[in-house]
């Protein structure tokens, strides 16, 4: 239904500054800090998500790419500060602070497309209070989007088996919000994507054909079939449900031969539809034309068409809104802080009613049996040995304030197919239930014996 790229991705579009994608409170907090001294204090972050959405079994790590790069470029200019010092947002002091914000501390994430689960600290950030505070919501923004569609693009792929999935949600969503979806479906298992964008910044293939709208300005159906396919060749894709399905297939393979590439049919019974349309192109010869299923597809749908003689999906709403849960849940805590600007950090943490805190810097392991199978998300207040099989999930992002965790999107999308084989049976279940593992937090530091 469409070329791959073949070219280099090009660099994001929008490449501007970043630093006011953020809430009001930060830099409050920021001018606050500053008078009362506690600005400087070493501070660590943690990102996490108490609870997965509602019946997932795990989640997927996406975005950090986006947000390496928009940290890059979390730079105050002087049009931002004119607009904070006009405003009456942020005192004299705090503009001069502004004036030369970089982030100087560390970052540390689990891998771009690995799998995550409560408590999880998928992301730990290192810095001081005033130049860590104000990267949450950035932060937050761009990793509960990107990990909500990946997460429900994931179990769609795993829903579609080795059926080749399409994302084509970007009518559906905000214009940017539709490429970060198309680059996070992708990233899970998506074969290709409709939006051009996301193929021009991150070399997602893309496809695309024709809509109802392309047969319907012309004067027939056979028409629009005729002239699609002197247009892009017989192995095109003709949608085939503008009137009636049956005809239109027999107009299809009259018109392309045998060879015709694929149909698609996006509205109807689409299981009857399927074995009907493909009794009819076997019937008419045209045993090797792929049959492409759209509208209002998700994973529950994907499954139920398992047995139907279907060759492809496309999926947008469900894809686009993370399938019933667009956003991860995750949040930005401070769990350590230094009592001045040096010193051993201590741990922090709330203490309020249904959103306890746990302080203290942490590290994690995933912890797997001799067959390389998930057991358990073990989750340390120190560096742990790690027996044999266990997978540390923590890798730095940036160093010094110096990014050096970026990589190839092909690099996350492969390992989150690899990944995926570590998880036991019951993470791929689509009905209700809890997260594939648990997650055990060792207070003493020490993992449990074999």
């Amino acid at each position: 239904m469409g070329n791959s790229p073949d070219s280099k991705p090009a660099a994001p579009r929008g490449r501007r500054d970043t630093a006011l994608l953020t809430d009001h409170y930060e830099l409050t907090m920021l001018q606050a800090a500053l008078h009362s001294g506690a600005a400087q204090r070493r501070t660590v972050f943690e990102v996490f998500a108490r609870h997965l959405p509602h019946g997932r079994r795990y989640g997927v790590v996406a975005g950090t790419g986006r947000l390496l790069d928009a940290l890059e470029r979390f730079r105050f200019g002087t049009d931002d500060l004119d607009f904070l010092a006009d405003a009456g947002i942020v005192d004299d002091i705090t503009i001069r602070y502004l004036e030369s914000y970089r982030f100087s501390g560390n970052i540390w994430g689990y891998a771009e497309g690995d799998c995550y689960f409560p408590g999880s600290p998928i992301l730990v950030v290192e810095g001081t209070f005033a130049e860590a505070v104000v990267l949450e919501t950035l932060t937050l923004s761009i990793l509960n989007h990107d990990c909500a569609i990946a997460s429900a693009a994931s179990r769609m792929v795993t829903a579609a088996g080795d059926r080749p999935i399409i994302e084509m949600g970007s009518r559906r969503t905000h214009e940017e919000a539709a490429v970060a979806s198309a680059r996070a479906a992708y990233l899970a298992g998506f074969a290709s994507s409709s939006n051009l964008q996301a193929r021009r910044d991150y070399g997602v293939p893309t496809t695309g054909t024709s809509a109802h709208a392309f047969t319907l300005v012309h004067d027939s159906e056979r028409h629009a079939f005729r002239t699609q396919l002197d247009a892009l060749g017989k192995d095109t894709t003709l949608l085939v449900d503008t009137f009636d399905v049956a005809r239109a297939v027999r107009a299809a393979v009259e018109l392309a031969g045998p060879g015709l590439g694929a149909v698609r049919i996006d509205s109807g019974d689409l299981p009857a539809l399927a074995w009907q349309v493909r009794a009819l192109l076997d019937e008419l010869g045209a045993a090797h034309t792929r049959i492409v299923l759209t509208g209002d597809l998700d994973e529950f749908s994907i499954a139920a068409l398992a047995a139907a003689p279907v060759d492809g999906y496309g999926v947008g709403t469900a894809l686009v809104t993370g399938s019933g849960a667009p956003t991860a849940a995750l949040v930005y805590k401070l769990v350590a802080r230094s009592e001045g600007g040096g010193g051993p950090l201590r741990p922090v943490a709330k203490r309020s009613v249904g959103k306890p805190g746990r302080g203290g810097r942490k590290w994690a392991v995933r912890h797997r049996d001799d067959r390389g199978i998930a057991l358990a998300e073990e989750i340390f207040p120190a560096p742990p040995d790690p027996r044999p099989g266990d997978r540390p999930l923590l890798r730095p992002l940036v160093r010094d304030g110096e990014i050096v965790g970026s990589e190839p999107l092909e690099a996350a999308r492969d390992r989150h197919r690899r990944l995926l084989a570590e998880l036991p049976p019951q993470a791929f279940q689509l009905s209700r239930g809890d997260p594939a593992i648990p997650t055990v937090f060792r207070q003493d530091g020490k993992p449990d014996g074999d």
